[in-house]
């Protein structure tokens, strides 16, 4: 069982400032962790190789190929406010 001390170090290592509920939920959550790890090392792992993922992963990207790209009317087409050959924006830096 992990102790209030251990987390209140962890949380000192990682600059984290924590209430006294914040301690006990984070003492309760890393113990449940712990136990959960304590499980896992219970099992027969002999013979199975280590994998990187649970399932075999497949890339579903394609291959990059030069294609031709709109046009800048096309582009701007559907643009809901427009000047001249670029799209208009509400302002976000004020001077």
């Amino acid at each position: 069982m992990i102790s209030r001390d251990e987390v209140l170090h962890v949380a000192r290592l990682s600059r984290l400032h924590l209430t006294d509920e914040e301690v006990e939920r984070m003492r309760q959550q890393l113990d449940a962790i712990l136990a959960y790890i304590d499980k896992l090392r219970e099992l027969d792992v002999e013979g199975v190789e280590p994998t990187a993922h649970a399932v075999p992963l497949v890339n579903v990207m394609r291959d990059d190929a030069l294609q031709p790209s709109l046009s800048q009317d096309q582009a701007l087409a559907n643009a809901p406010d427009r000047a001249e050959e670029f799209f208009r924006v509400p302002r976000i830096i004020e001077d």
